[in-house]
């Protein structure tokens, strides 16, 4: 009989499609230039998906204002870099930082009641979070946005590029060793708890399992890697707006996840490359009715479904 040290082992121990994935990633720096700007999104856009399956796919927690999150690590790596230093690092520590603190401090507003109640208040904090952006232009630049952000070169070396190879490499380690963390934390006795909770909270209180505890911890983690997501957002475009904060930030993550699906933490890079690619080529050949043939798409994905596209690649990188 296996026991749970072995099972949880098991769950955690890579497989070779998992290498060759990343080694895939990694191997797009060799790429000519031009593609590098598109894989950057993708990375930050795979981030940002990230940290929303840690709530919606594990921890069952639905949110329509992730991005309070992603525009408050945006405006504080911005922040940083235009007041007091551009070294990128320095700025993705506060950006998680700051992020973390309002994480655990809306935790608490946003696990009371229904998944109703959880939706307008998550909503709701990023709208009051946007509101107060537009509300101090001394600081935030208002409407006009961010301006004057320059960065550092990256480990003092590595300047970023027109063409956006040192951004997409930055963003892409991020992603990686940030992806390593949360493979870690979900295959741990935590993650399993989380997935307890999810299923049933009531039988995961009577065993014992400190449901407000891990939905607390869970909330705020991802908030953290929200935080990244526009610390890399802002870095990387030496630029922040007011539209980090608005609604179609938090419903193209909602998106990206219905179509990598949620629960496996490929799922949201496997939706973020899918989604910037298809909204790319579709923006490119007609640049007025894209929006038409991405909901087209979406309707057509519902009615085939996501297992048809994805549940090979899913059986390949998931270890259960």
């Amino acid at each position: 009989m296996t026991s749970a040290k072995e099972a949880l082992t098991r769950r955690t121990r890579w497989r070779w499609a998992e290498t060759v994935f990343w080694l895939a990633a990694f191997g797009a720096l060799l790429l000519p230039p031009g593609k590098f700007l598109i894989l950057n999104e993708i990375a930050i856009l795979a981030l940002f998906a990230l940290s929303l399956d840690l709530i919606l796919g594990y921890a069952g927690i639905v949110s329509l204002g992730h991005a309070a999150f992603l525009g408050v690590g945006a405006y504080s790596a911005g922040l940083l870099a235009k007041h007091v230093t551009g070294d990128p690092l320095a700025g993705l520590a506060l950006a998680i930082g700051v992020s973390t603190i309002l994480g655990f401090c809306t935790s608490f507003l946003v696990l009371r009641g229904s998944d109703l109640t959880r939706l307008m208040v998550t909503l709701g904090v990023a709208l009051v979070l946007g509101e107060l952006a537009n509300a101090l232009p001394q600081y935030t630049g208002g409407a006009d946005g961010l301006q004057g952000v320059v960065m550092a070169p990256l480990l003092g070396r590595f300047d970023f590029d027109l063409f956006g190879r040192t951004a997409y490499a930055y963003s892409l380690t991020t992603l990686f060793v940030l992806a390593l963390l949360a493979r870690r934390i979900v295959g741990s006795p935590f993650g399993l708890s989380l997935s307890a909770i999810r299923c049933n909270q009531l039988r995961a209180r009577a065993l014992g399992v400190p449901v407000g505890k891990r939905l607390v911890a869970a909330y705020t983690l991802a908030a953290a890697y929200a935080g990244a997501a526009g610390a890399l957002l802002a870095q990387t475009t030496a630029f922040v707006s007011l539209d980090v904060f608005d609604f179609h930030r938090s419903a193209d993550v909602l998106l990206v996840l219905i179509i990598g699906g949620a629960g496996w933490l490929y799922g949201g890079i496997a939706g973020a490359a899918a989604f910037k690619l298809l909204q790319d080529g579709i923006a490119s050949l007609t640049p007025q009715y894209w929006q038409f043939w991405i909901g087209l798409f979406l309707v057509v994905f519902v009615l085939v479904g996501r297992e048809r596209l994805f549940g090979g690649l899913r059986k390949l990188l998931v270890r259960r």
